[in-house]
């Protein structure tokens, strides 16, 4: 059993839209840990009101979920008329997704006295007792001044120990980032940073295509992808030993 992974999707360019998207990529990457026996859990989530979100955050448990997943970060662009557009013009947008390698306690020690907690109620949609009960948590690490959020959870105590794990894969993600940079490793000329600033795959829907600029390939089952058939997207990269 291989290390999971935690995915961050978050809305760029767009607005409706984008945060639209940010729960199709959501969907489709659930759907595709099911059909893996994958274990996929929520985190934390930003809605937008209109079915949207502006941040998504869940983790994926699973044999092989960091080898066949760790490809998938970058910006994704979708094309497409949204529901509201009566011209019928197609639209351009952005998310961004970082894949992250679950870090162990022995992988990143973080120091108590380095974090301020705290508790705030949660928000969700519906007016039901989630707003009613201080279990939100956010931590931030002062050192470095990341901030992680988590208010999905059942307890506060849970909400607390994702936000513990997302800042672990975040520190340890940072820290294998600047080890890159320092070694100027020659695999990132081939497939780049993986980080959200790289535009990696471009999703048409008018055309029924999925385009991936890295490996210049398409596929014109975009509909079968989006229902979380990502098999063959994925083992691209297997194949090509990267």
């Amino acid at each position: 059993m291989s290390k999971g992974v935690i995915i961050e999707i978050r809305a760029g360019a767009g607005g409706d839209e984008a945060a639209l998207f940010v729960t199709d990529l959501f969907k489709m990457y659930s759907r595709f840990a099911e059909k893996q026996d994958w274990k996929s859990t929520l985190i934390n989530s930003s809605p937008t009101g209109i079915g949207g979100y502006k941040e998504l955050i869940f983790e994926i448990k699973g044999e092989n979920v960091c080898e066949k997943l760790k490809h998938e970060g970058g910006v994704h662009r979708v094309q497409r008329i949204p529901t509201t557009e009566k011209s019928g013009r197609i639209h351009t947008s952005t998310v961004s997704v970082a894949i992250m390698q679950q870090a162990t306690e022995t992988e990143i020690h973080i120091n108590p006295g380095d974090l301020r907690v705290d508790v705030l109620r949660s928000s969700g949609p519906g007016g039901q007792n989630v707003n009613k009960i201080e279990s939100a948590v956010r931590i931030t690490h002062l050192p470095t001044g990341l901030v992680v959020n988590c208010q999905d959870g059942r307890s506060q105590q849970h909400n607390k120990e994702k936000a513990m794990q997302v800042l672990r894969s975040r520190l340890f993600a940072k820290k294998k980032a600047e080890e890159l940079s320092e070694r100027g490793d020659e695999r990132r000329e081939q497939i780049g940073t993986a980080d959200r600033s790289e535009k990696i795959r471009t999703y048409n829907f008018p055309q029924n295509r999925l385009t991936d600029h890295r490996i210049k390939k398409s596929w014109h089952n975009l509909d079968k992808i989006m229902e979380g058939n990502l098999e063959k997207v994925i083992k691209i990269y297997e194949k090509k030993n990267f």
